[in-house]
Formats: C-alpha cells, sequence, structure tokens
C-alpha cells in the first residue's frame, strides 16, 4: 500500500513538474503565423521605414514568422490605431506609435480608444531630433536674437509646420511656452508644403526633421538656428541645441514605439521587448540610423509604460497653455 501511494505521488510530482515546464516552452511558440506592424500613417514617413526595418529583422530573432507592415493612414493617425484597438490581443496585430499618439490623447478628444486604457506598451525604437530653421532673409542667427525679437514685435514672426498637433507644431508651442513669446503658427496639410514655403521665404521659420532638412542647411537654402534634443545632432554637431541656447530643459523629438492591444499575454510582450531591444542595439543599425539623425531607444515594457506616459503629460500642459484645438 505504501508502495502504491509512493507511486502514484511520484507520477503526480512528474506530471505536475512537466506541466511547470511546458509552460515557458508554450510562451516560445509565438509567433506561429505572419504577425501584421499597422503603421497608421503614410508610405515613405519615418514611422513607415523604421517599421520596415524591424520587420525584416524580427522574423530571426521570433522563429522565422513574417512579420508584414500594411500602411492604415488618416484622421491623424486614428483611422489605423482604432484597427488596432479592436484587434484580439494575441500579439499578432501590433502598433507602430509615435508621439503624435501621446498629443493626441488631448488634443483629440473624440477618438474612439484611450492610449492607456486600450493599449500595452511593448518597446520603444528611436527618437530623432527636429532643428529650427529660418529663411536667409531672417536677420537673426541664434535663438536669443529669435526671442529678442520675437517679443519686439509679437506675432509678426511665423513658423510653419506640417499640421496642428504634428510634432513640427508642437515643438514651436513648446519654444513660444517656454520663451513667452508669440510667433505666428501657419499649419498645413504636410511637410511638404510647409518646406516649400519656408525654402520660398513666405514664411519665416520651421521646426523639421533633421533628417529631411539638413541637406537644405548644407546647400545654404535655409539657416539652422537651432536643433531640439538634449544633446547635438550627429547629423548636425555644429549646431547647438534650444537647451544650451538660453532655453534650459527645452526638448522636443520625434520618437516612435510599439504598442499592442491590451490583454496580450505579458510573456508575448515580452518576448517583443527582448527582440526589438536587441535589433536597436546592433551596431550596424545604429551606425546607420545615425547617418539619418536617429538614435535607439531601449526600455523594458514598464519603462517604456512610463515614458509613454509622462510624454502624455507634457504635451498636456503645452495643449492647455497654448489653447490649441483640433482642426
Amino acid at each position: 500500500m505504501k508502495r502504491h501511494l509512493f507511486v502514484r505521488s511520484l507520477l503526480a510530482a512528474v506530471c505536475a513538474a512537466g506541466f511547470l515546464q511546458a509552460l515557458p516552452a508554450a510562451a516560445q511558440t509565438y509567433p506561429s503565423h505572419p504577425v501584421k506592424i499597422i503603421v497608421p500613417f503614410a508610405v515613405g514617413g519615418p514611422a513607415d521605414v523604421f517599421a520596415r526595418a524591424l520587420a525584416q529583422r524580427l522574423p530571426d530573432l521570433l522563429g522565422g514568422q513574417a512579420f508584414v507592415v500594411e500602411n492604415k493612414p488618416g484622421a491623424g493617425a486614428v483611422i489605423g490605431t482604432d484597427q488596432v484597438a479592436k484587434s484580439p490581443p494575441d500579439g499578432y496585430t501590433l502598433l507602430l506609435m509615435s508621439n503624435t499618439h501621446t498629443v493626441n490623447e488631448t488634443l483629440v478628444a473624440s477618438k474612439p480608444y484611450d492610449l492607456l486604457r486600450d493599449f500595452v506598451p511593448v518597446a520603444p525604437i528611436n527618437y530623432s531630433d527636429l532643428v529650427l530653421v529660418a529663411h536667409p532673409s531672417v536677420p537673426m542667427n541664434n535663438v536669443r536674437e529669435l526671442v529678442k525679437a520675437a517679443k519686439a514685435q509679437p506675432g509678426k514672426l511665423t513658423y510653419a509646420s506640417s499640421g496642428t498637433g504634428t510634432p513640427y507644431h508642437m515643438a514651436g508651442e513648446l519654444f513660444k511656452s517656454m520663451t513667452g513669446t508669440r510667433i505666428l503658427h501657419i499649419p498645413y496639410k504636410g511637410s511638404s508644403g510647409a518646406r516649400t514655403d519656408v525654402l520660398g521665404g513666405q514664411v519665416n521659420l520651421m521646426f523639421d526633421a533633421v533628417t529631411t532638412m539638413t541637406e537644405q542647411i548644407k546647400a545654404g537654402k535655409v539657416k539652422a538656428i537651432a536643433t531640439t534634443g538634449k544633446k547635438r545632432s550627429s547629423v548636425l554637431p555644429e549646431v547647438p541645441t534650444v537647451d544650451e541656447s538660453g532655453v534650459p530643459g527645452y526638448e522636443a523629438t520625434i520618437w516612435l514605439g510599439l504598442m499592442a492591444p491590451k490583454g496580450t499575454p505579458a510573456d508575448v510582450v515580452n518576448r517583443l521587448n527582448a527582440a526589438v531591444s536587441k535589433i536597436v542595439g546592433q551596431p550596424e543599425l545604429q551606425q546607420a540610423w545615425a547617418r539619418q539623425g536617429a538614435v535607439p531607444l531601449v526600455m523594458d515594457p514598464k519603462a517604456f509604460d512610463k515614458y509613454v506616459q509622462d510624454d502624455i503629460q507634457k504635451w498636456a500642459k503645452v495643449i492647455h497653455a497654448a489653447n490649441i484645438k483640433a482642426d
């Protein structure tokens, strides 16, 4: 009888051990079929380009399954984002998000989702600085001169952006808020139109991506006033930051990350985070991105969640202070 009980206990223990070992093994089966990365922005933009860079490399780290990029632009990123929010929380539909999303949390009250309620942060990807440029006819050559002129004649200077709530617009509003200046915002329906009018001298200033405006600066078609990161840009190292030019604490970048529908299993989120972190840590990728002015970001899901929350709060203050309304 004792021997029988011993055998039964031994079998139970073996079964329990096998079950526990099977749990992490089951987690390793993700993904078992192709994964979609929804980019709620147009083809060819930074979000699209970096999403495809990830999609090319993720299969090598996650069992060979394809990661497929689908562009779903529209309504200031709301259309594609809502599609992901309504997708099954299984890790097979991911969102390529940017700080447009953190701005929209305050700016777009009527959107059908809430970022922190309906999504779980997976991993950041990278950030890129902006550069404040002026048409050559503008007599100011640095931030201090610009602030002095703007205060002397409030509303006379103008700056272009790719539209209300975009990173280019918010960089300008943050600058105005921190310097106590009034510079007239001229919104466009895309960055190309805004850029064209700054190059043509119809608008005085613009905060634009370093990757886009660097060649125009080097050609003398615009002059660089300052870059917007915490430290000088690797693409424009000779140009000072806004922070070091007399506006301490100023920072406004374009950053990208991955999110998944709320309820996605934690082991799937962690596996994706580890894979993305490994990819953005690859030296050859970092060198290629540095030539474009992009800096890799690496955080675990918890740290990235705080990063998203902090960014929402940062832009909420700017939006409320400037009384910005969605178009």
